[in-house]
């Protein structure tokens, strides 16, 4: 369901997008690897508590989200990764770990790290652990809005 709502969000926008299928993979890394799209365009989507609201930090696969830099950068007390119950909380009808990058479609804010908005194409889990998507960033950029800050 989050890939159609996804696709659904795109296509009222009139954003091309391709869906590349995949055998199942779980780490953002092995994923890029197995669509062959470089770790660094590849946005893997990180559910955080930021001051204790569920927010989405989104960065390359090939980086680690640097909790104290991204409470410093948003200007927050507390930043913790998110429990895996909160996962169903906020993406019902997702796969755990499997995020798409649009916080926006499920209320809520979305950051994402400098090294990403370089990238003129990014990759990303739509909600399984067998699909991406890919489009240009600045279509993301347009439609999420995400603050971006150092992570």
């Amino acid at each position: 369901m989050s890939m159609e709502r996804v696709t659904r969000f795109l296509d009222d926008n009139g954003v091309k997008y391709v869906i590349l299928q995949h055998s199942p993979a779980y780490t953002a890394q092995e994923i890029a690897e197995a669509v062959h799209v470089p770790g660094r365009h590849f946005a893997k989507s990180v559910l955080v508590t930021i001051d204790g609201r569920f927010a989405l930090a989104v960065l390359p696969a090939t980086d680690r989200v640097d909790l104290r830099r991204l409470a410093q950068s948003v200007g927050a007390q507390a930043v913790e990764l998110a429990e895996e119950a909160d996962f169903r909380r906020c993406f019902p009808d997702g796969e755990p770990g499997a995020m798409p990058p649009f916080g926006n479609l499920f209320e809520l804010e979305v950051f994402v790290s400098p090294h990403l908005a370089e990238a003129d194409m990014i990759a990303f889990n739509a909600g399984s652990h067998r699909e991406v998507m890919q489009l240009p960033f600045t279509a993301f950029e347009r439609l999420v809005k995400p603050a971006e800050v150092a992570m």
